[in-house]
């Protein structure tokens, strides 16, 4: 788990686009192989939301790991334009191209990623070792902290309740925005 000093100075030590995707981790709480198949046609940007429809491990594309896991989650405004950022710099903007494509448009490896820029950004920063949960764990927390336990498990996406603390509070969409958009603008302003 990390403090939201810690995720600031993490983000602080990495370059684009994996500022980018360490911000998507971490105010999405997205598995990386949701980040990895993340494609722009995913986004709805009417609604600010985006669509998990897919995993990817390199090369390969899955279904997501659940039913529950292929859930729209909502995008806070601030984070949305990061995003969109990312996606004026790029090549690959059409409906299918990956969000995070390698230099060939197809999907990039994690262990890439994170061998190679985001565990030595965690270093350099004093942070120690972290891992890919480390995100997940760092916005389950917060979110916690923050007095938003209603909405966790639903914006976790866990298909079992006991995976989020036995959490039985079936939230509404404004709650679930409500609580993505103060922990995206908590770990902005790190």
């Amino acid at each position: 788990m990390l403090t939201p000093e810690e995720f600031g100075a993490v983000l602080a030590e990495l370059e684009e686009p994996y500022e980018t995707i360490v911000l998507v981790a971490g105010c999405l709480s997205l598995r990386a192989c949701e980040i990895i198949g993340l494609q722009w046609g995913d986004f709805d940007w009417d609604h600010v939301t985006v669509f998990i429809g897919r995993s990817a491990t390199g090369k390969h594309i899955y279904e997501t790991k659940t039913e529950k896991s292929s859930k729209p989650v909502p995008l806070d405004p601030s984070l949305a334009e990061v995003i969109l950022n990312h996606r004026a710099s790029l090549p690959f903007k059409g409906a299918t191209d990956f969000v995070f494509a390698g230099e060939s448009g197809s999907p990039q490896w994690r262990r890439v990623w994170f061998t190679d820029h985001i565990q030595p950004a965690a270093a350099r920063a004093g942070i120690g070792k972290i891992g890919w949960h480390t995100f997940r764990h760092t916005f389950s927390t917060l979110i916690h902290s923050m007095g938003t336990d209603a909405v966790r498990k639903e914006l976790l996406r866990h298909a079992d309740i006991k995976t989020t603390m036995n959490i039985y509070t079936q939230p509404v969409a404004p709650a679930k925005r409500k609580a993505t958009g103060k922990l995206t603008r908590k770990l902005l302003r790190s």
